[in-house]
C-alpha cells in the first residue's frame, strides 16, 4: 500500500465548512424562511455539511479514497457557495465553502 497524505489544513477546512453549513441551515435559514428554505438550497446546504464531515473523516483515517471524495466535496462546496451567494446574507457560508473547495481541489490533484 502506498502512503496516504494527510493534510491538516484541508481537514480543518472541511470540518469548519461542515459545522458552518449545518449551523447556518438549522438556525439562520430556518429563521429567515422564504428563499433561505427553498428545497434545492436547503438540501444543498445539508449535503455540503455531510460531505465535508465525511471528507474530513476519510482524510483523518488515512483512507486511500479520500482524494476521490475531495473532488466531489469541492464540487458540492462550490455549488453551495454559489447558492448561498444567490440567496444573499450568507457571507460566512460562502467564504468557508470557497476555502474548503480550494483545499479539497488541491487534495484531489
Amino acid at each position: 500500500m502506498s502512503h496516504v497524505t494527510i493534510d491538516s489544513e484541508c481537514i480543518k477546512n472541511c470540518s469548519t465548512c461542515s459545522e458552518t453549513c449545518f449551523k447556518t441551515a438549522m438556525n439562520h435559514c430556518l429563521q429567515m424562511g422564504g428563499k433561505h428554505v427553498e428545497p434545492d438550497h436547503f438540501k444543498l446546504m445539508l449535503n455540503c455539511a455531510k460531505v465535508c464531515e465525511t471528507s474530513a473523516c476519510l482524510q483523518l483515517s488515512g483512507s486511500h479514497f479520500s482524494h476521490h471524495l475531495c473532488k466531489v466535496c469541492a464540487e458540492i462546496c462550490d455549488a453551495c457557495a454559489d447558492s448561498c451567494e444567490r440567496v444573499g446574507d450568507m457571507d460566512e457560508c460562502v467564504a468557508v465553502c470557497r476555502k474548503c473547495a480550494e483545499s479539497c481541489r488541491k487534495m484531489a490533484a
